[in-house]
């Protein structure tokens, strides 16, 4: 791992840092991914079975949201590091809110799906990445632990808005359950954001260019790099989407099934208490390699396993403590390889294809277990994609025992 000598001096001491960013970002992420995300697998049948749409057409909007919030990240990604994050991440909870009161008043799927690509970018605005550039500014070297303490909030989004959101659904119609959470979504993202974010935004760390240099957007490593992170996201969001599915064919009720999806969630948080024990003792490419092999191991699994419920719920957990771990390596991946100089932009173009591999998961991942007969032979192509993104994090390392294929942070952006 490198470690940058300019960062000490700028933006990480800890009087720059705000003090209630951190229990903040905490509320925001666990609400914004809980309703604007996890709330959508919940209501998914609801919806179907009031409008009439097909599974198909009401999953290809929530996919497009994805896809919006994917090209968003990018430029979303520049503002940040230029401005920070208080404007971005309020004005995306000020968005989120409205597309989803839009979501739930649509007359028809063309409202309906418009009401998604708003939600599209405020994800780019409100989830994981603006706050991963929030933190990693405002902590500097002490950034994985600020990292871990917030995607161990996150990771909670599921255990709590899956079974609430499922709660709702069982005495309120789909419209009237979103309304419900767009209420809790501004009474809780809008006002901490706007208020808890106002600490002045540090310099980024200047990095001389030398000549001749490869930037490091277009360097052998990061964009093998992409590859691989494209491949795992695809994996890890088709298995996010299909673990209903695979749990009622296995014989679990829907209520079932949805608990499985929020343990899995409370799996994360277990996972990303051991991630800095993991960086401690790895080095970056071993952990990538690592941890993509682990979700393919888990993923195989369950395709493997026919039951009994109880020991594919513990599946479903240890899927979930592997993708704890994930998040924190997506958040960690520029800045262990190439510094915090502009974080947001090199982020925002690393994650922008995973993030279309994720967007696409849920649509291709059913349409590919239609074709097999079911999600078990889904998830044995999952896993082997899992293994792919692992191989291609290998290749993406040091072909030096000197590391000299590492691109420094000063290298040229």
């Amino acid at each position: 791992m490198t470690h940058l000598h300019t960062e000490a001096a700028t933006g990480t001491k800890s009087r720059s840092r705000p003090r209630a960013a951190l229990p903040a970002l905490c509320a925001t992420q666990i609400t914004s991914w809980g309703i604007v995300y996890y709330a959508f697998p919940v209501l998914l049948p609801h919806l179907t079975a009031d409008t009439g749409w097909s599974t198909s057409a009401a999953t290809a909007a929530f996919s497009a949201a994805l896809l919006v919030s994917a090209v968003a990240g990018i430029p979303v990604g520049r503002i940040l590091d230029r401005r920070g994050p208080r404007t971005v991440m309020t004005a995306g909870s000020l968005l989120a809110v409205a597309a989803l009161l839009t979501i739930a008043a649509a007359p028809n799927f063309y409202v309906f799906a418009a009401g998604w690509l708003l939600a599209g970018v405020a994800m780019a605005a409100t989830f994981y990445q603006p706050a991963f550039a929030a933190l990693t500014r405002w902590w500097g070297p002490d950034r994985i632990r600020a990292l871990t303490i917030v995607t161990l909030a996150g990771g909670l989004a599921s255990t709590v808005f899956a079974p609430l959101t499922a709660l709702l659904a069982d005495h309120l119609s789909w419209r009237t359950t979103y309304v419900v959470l767009a209420i809790i979504l501004a009474a809780v993202t809008i006002p901490a954001h706007a208020l808890a974010l106002r600490a002045p935004w540090p310099p980024a760390p200047q990095a001389a260019t030398p000549p001749n240099r490869t930037p490091i957007a277009r360097s052998r490593p990061f964009l093998l790099l992409v590859l691989a992170f494209t491949c795992s996201g695809f994996a890890m969001y088709a298995v996010v989407f299909g673990m209903v599915a695979l749990m009622i064919e296995r014989g679990a009720t829907p209520s079932t099934a949805a608990w499985a999806l929020g343990l899995g969630g409370a799996g994360q948080t277990l996972g990303r208490t051991l991630y800095a024990t993991l960086s401690r003792t790895t080095s970056v490419t071993t952990r990538t390699a690592v941890l993509f092999t682990a979700g393919g191991a888990t993923t195989l699994a369950l395709a493997l396993v026919p039951g009994p419920i109880p020991l594919l719920i513990l599946l479903a957990v240890l899927a979930g403590v592997v993708r704890g771990n994930l998040t924190l390596l997506q958040a960690t991946a520029v800045s262990d390889r190439w510094g915090t100089t502009n974080y947001g932009r090199l982020s925002g173009l690393l994650i922008a294809p995973a993030t279309v591999a994720a967007a696409v998961a849920p649509w291709v991942g059913a349409a590919l277990a239609e074709r097999m007969g079911g999600y078990d032979g889904l998830f044995l192509v999952l896993a082997v994609g899992s293994a792919l993104a692992a191989v291609l994090a290998l290749a993406s390392g040091p072909r030096t025992a000197s590391g000299a294929s590492r691109a420094e942070p000063s290298r040229g952006h």
